[in-house]
């Protein structure tokens, strides 16, 4: 077979119109939303308008071929192929524009975000985080009404001020990272960027304006060399392709007070309390995924399927999921879902990165470890799992190639301080650093763990 082009002509496909403006344009977001979006039983009422974040490549590649894209649910005997179309518009991020004049129209209904945990720029509470040097020129840019905001927060918050100024009514935000309860911890964030802006936005967004909490899950690998055959063994020539598990979720709680797509049809859940499932997801998938992304490195691994096949991160994976299940409603059937993230986790056609999974740790774990670390030591445990995972990670810091953390400059002055394994674990989560005995224990760990080889045999 010849492969040809992408073009809605020859996929068949239509051209919704843009009903949904997505900050974020990756791989994952790609692989979820968009996808549940293309499989949603009205998918030709919802098109989604989308926005970069650092760089126009993704943007171009796609606008390139007419915003389609394939992508490939890869099991560990082959791969579903297909091509998505509910992407209709690609722009750089920095085209804030282009993002003003899409939300003000009335018939955008809903914006979604990827932008990673840290990509944010929040406190735990939602508050702006005053030490991010990008948050706070945005501040400066808001206040002054001068010049562009760079954070996706920024952008979002002065398009946010067009469709008020517009009077194109309210809508929704659904953010789709891993942050918990990530509806009203975004709108926390978005009121005291808009009340640095005009105190009347802030009025109407707290009115008008519905934040969504969502819990999402499907496991999406940075695009890798060679990627593009299987979308030439399909018959396409694709400069953008995508390759995913076919293992998906997604979980939303809140209002869409001028519609959304039936994503339920596609397979998401609308529930009343997002909570426990947030928690499954954050302690257990992201958990263990964060757990392997330190020890796994530590030990000379460099995907996750690797990681999880060797015994001594297995062990420590298993006791990460213990700690958390002891925590968990039985409605959710963390046993089940453990099941199945071993069989997900040791996909070996899956390359989930070490590396890449181990970027923001630092943020990462202080959602994924931290809190059930607190709620063990509260129920009179000792949370030694917890500590474990401390551990690995401040080895990790140590020894292992350094990855971009977006408390880098916090994390260096607790290298630096006079008790780094305390200064560490407080750069996670401060009543954890609190805690002497906890620290004592976190402290052991990193020590066993300083002169693990760093190359394991095969």
């Amino acid at each position: 077979m010849s492969a040809r082009p992408l073009s809605r002509a020859a996929a068949g496909l239509g051209t919704p119109p843009p009903r949904i403006v997505h900050l974020g344009l990756g791989a994952f977001h790609r692989a979820h939303q968009a996808w549940y979006t293309a499989h949603a039983d009205d998918a030709a009422a919802w098109g989604i308008a989308a926005f970069t974040g650092r760089s126009p490549r993704e943007a171009d590649a796609l606008a390139a071929q007419e915003c389609l894209y394939t992508i490939a649910a890869r099991g560990a005997d082959g791969d579903e192929v297909e091509v998505v179309g509910s992407i209709v518009e690609a722009h750089h991020g920095a085209d804030v524009d282009a993002l003003r004049g899409l939300v003000a129209r009335p018939e955008v209904a809903v914006v979604t975000l990827t932008v990673t945990e840290a990509g944010y720029r929040l406190l735990p509470d939602g508050t702006p985080d005053p030490g991010d040097t990008a948050m706070v020129a945005d501040l400066a840019v808001l206040r002054a009404r001068m010049g562009e905001p760079a954070t996706p927060l920024g952008r979002l918050v002065v398009a946010l001020d067009a469709r008020r100024r517009a009077g194109a009514g309210p809508i929704a935000v659904v953010p789709c990272d891993n942050v918990p309860g990530n509806g009203p911890w975004v709108r926390e964030g978005v009121l005291s960027l808009a009340s640095a802006l005009d105190d009347a936005l802030a009025a109407w967004i707290a009115s008008e304006v519905s934040f969504v909490s969502t819990s999402v899950d499907r496991i999406t690998p940075r695009r890798a060399e060679g990627d593009e055959s299987f979308a030439a063994a399909a018959g396409w020539i694709d400069g953008s392709p995508i390759v995913t598990e076919p293992f998906s979720d997604w979980i939303l709680s809140g209002d869409f007070p001028v519609g959304r797509p039936a994503w339920e049809t596609a397979g998401a859940r609308l529930v009343d309390d997002i909570e426990p499932f947030e928690n499954r997801k954050l302690w257990m998938l992201n958990g263990a995924h964060t757990v392997l992304a330190s020890l796994g490195r530590l030990r000379g691994h460099a995907t996750v399927a690797d990681a999880i096949a060797d015994p001594v991160c297995r062990e420590l994976v298993e006791d990460v999921w213990d700690a958390a299940a002891r925590h968990l409603p039985g409605d959710v059937d963390a046993a089940a879902y453990r099941v199945a993230l071993v069989e997900r986790f040791a996909n070996p056609r899956i390359v989930h990165l070490l590396e890449q999974i181990a970027q923001d740790s630092s943020v990462k774990l202080a959602a994924r470890i931290a809190p059930v670390a607190r709620l063990e030591l509260a129920a009179g445990g000792e949370a030694l799992p917890a500590a474990a995972a401390l551990g690995a990670w401040i080895a990790a810091v140590r020894r292992c190639a350094p990855v971009p953390d977006a408390r880098e400059h916090a994390l260096g002055d607790a290298l630096l301080s006079t008790d780094p394994i305390r200064a560490l674990v407080a750069a996670v989560d401060p009543d954890l650093a609190a805690r002497p005995q906890f620290v004592a224990e976190v402290r052991i760990r990193a020590a066993a763990l300083a002169d693990v080889p760093t190359t394991v045999a095969p």
